[in-house]
């Protein structure tokens, strides 16, 4: 039986309050998350078939952490084209990951939100969200990258070293 990726849409949260700039975190906690469970990782999640990217990121981030969505980086930028029966959509993410081993066949596309709303305590996804300063996520990733989720981590150094 062939097997196929499944693609999926993150959000790196971004917030500044008194001049300190924050990602929201969250740590994995799925009913049949396994060994990733406890990891720590930014709001994902699976597109549904012909979900537009961008309302798959909402809901997800919806879903997962209570907040509203109100800007995605690049979301302006999008073009969208009807020919031959289809509606396609063009736009550009902030990063993208694949998972090429493992258990879990996915693809990532991470794209830069603002958001508004209070922060959930907990989801049946997720828990221990919160915001987390730049420079404490450096000091996370530098001793203990193998806490986070790695379809995550090179999309948060990518911030990171561009913030």
């Amino acid at each position: 039986m062939e097997l196929f990726a499944k693609p999926a849409a993150g959000g790196i949260i971004i917030k500044c309050e008194s001049g300190i700039d924050y990602v929201l975190l969250q740590e994995r906690c799925k009913d049949n998350g396994g060994t990733d469970n406890g990891l720590i990782e930014i709001p994902a999640g699976k597109i549904r078939e012909f979900e537009n990217i961008f309302d798959c990121l909402k809901r997800e981030i919806r879903e997962e952490t209570g907040l509203e969505v109100i800007e995605i980086i690049g979301e302006n930028e999008t073009v969208i084209i009807k020919s031959n029966g289809y509606k396609v959509i063009n736009y550009m993410p902030f990063a993208c990951s694949q998972n090429i081993q493992g258990s879990y066949p996915i693809m990532v596309q991470t794209f830069i939100c603002k958001v508004q709303g209070q922060v959930l305590d907990k989801t049946n996804e997720t828990k221990n969200i919160r915001w987390v300063s730049i420079n404490e996520i450096k000091e996370m990733l530098v001793t203990n990258e193998n806490g986070f989720y790695p379809m995550h981590v090179e999309a948060l150094k990518k911030y990171i070293n561009e913030w």
